[in-house]
C-alpha cells in the first residue's frame, strides 16, 4: 500500500513539473496571454529627456573603466516602447522587465548565426544593426537601420543607469562615428555583457572586459521608456 501511495505521489509531482514555454516573440501572442494591451488613444507618446547632455560627435569617446549596476526600481506607472512608434502596446508596472526578457530571448535565439553585411535574418546572417533591427521589429518597434542612427534615439544613459535590454554602442573603426551596436544582456559592478553580430564570429555574447570592447565603448541608450 505504501508503495502504491509513493508511486501516485511521484507521478503527480512529475506532471506538475512539466516544463512550459515562457518565450514570447510577438505582441499578438503576448496579448493573448494578457501581458500586453493596446493603448486606448493609439497616439504617439512624445518624450524628451534633458537629464543627460548629448555628446558632440567630434568628442573622443571615453574609455570605460567600470560599470555600476543600476538597482531596478519598482513602478506602478505605464510603460510604452520607443516614442517613435505610435501603435506600440502598453504594459503595466513591472511587466516592463518582462518585455526586456523577451527582447533578449528573441536576440539570443539567433546565437550562432553568421555575419552578413546588410543581413536581417538567421538564414542569410546578420550585421550588427540588422540583429537589433530584426529583434525589435518582432515587437513592432521599428529602429533606424544603422548603428549610428540608432545611437541618436532613446535616452543616452549614465554608467550607473545601464540595465538589461539597453542598446550598447561602440566606435570600432578608430573614428568618432559610432559603427557597432549590441544589446545588454547582463550588468555587474565592472562589466557589461551584450549580444551582437561580430564580423568574425557572427552572433555571439561578448563583454566590455574584453580589451577591444572596453577600449572602443561609446555609450548606452534606452529604447524602452518609462513614463
Amino acid at each position: 500500500m505504501k508503495q502504491l501511495t509513493y508511486l501516485f505521489f511521484l507521478c503527480t509531482l512529475l506532471v506538475s513539473c512539466k516544463p512550459t514555454s515562457n518565450i514570447i516573440t510577438s505582441k499578438s501572442e503576448a496579448e493573448k496571454r494578457g501581458i500586453y494591451r493596446a493603448p486606448q488613444n493609439k497616439k504617439a507618446v512624445a518624450r524628451t529627456s534633458t537629464s543627460t547632455p548629448v555628446r558632440n560627435e567630434n568628442t573622443p569617446a571615453t574609455t570605460r573603466k567600470s560599470v555600476a549596476a543600476a538597482t531596478p526600481k519598482k513602478s506602478t506607472t505605464k510603460t510604452v516602447l520607443n516614442e517613435k512608434n505610435a501603435d506600440d502596446y502598453e504594459t503595466e508596472g513591472d511587466n516592463s522587465s518582462y518585455v526586456v526578457k523577451q527582447l533578449i530571448n528573441t536576440a539570443e535565439a539567433n546565437l550562432g548565426a553568421g555575419y552578413h553585411t546588410g543581413g536581417t535574418s538567421p538564414d542569410t546572417g546578420f550585421d550588427c544593426s540588422g540583429l537589433m533591427f530584426s529583434t525589435f521589429k518582432k515587437f513592432d518597434i521599428t529602429l533606424p537601420r544603422s548603428s549610428n542612427d540608432m545611437a541618436k534615439i532613446g535616452r543616452k544613459l549614465d554608467q550607473d543607469e545601464i540595465q538589461k535590454g539597453d542598446l550598447i554602442f561602440f566606435r570600432t573603426n578608430g573614428r568618432s562615428v559610432i559603427n557597432h551596436v549590441g544589446m545588454v544582456t547582463e550588468v555587474s559592478d565592472d562589466e557589461i555583457k551584450f549580444i551582437h553580430s561580430s564580423t568574425q564570429k557572427g552572433v555571439i555574447i561578448s563583454s566590455t572586459k574584453e580589451p577591444y570592447y572596453g577600449r572602443t565603448y561609446a555609450q548606452c541608450n534606452r529604447i524602452i521608456v518609462n513614463l
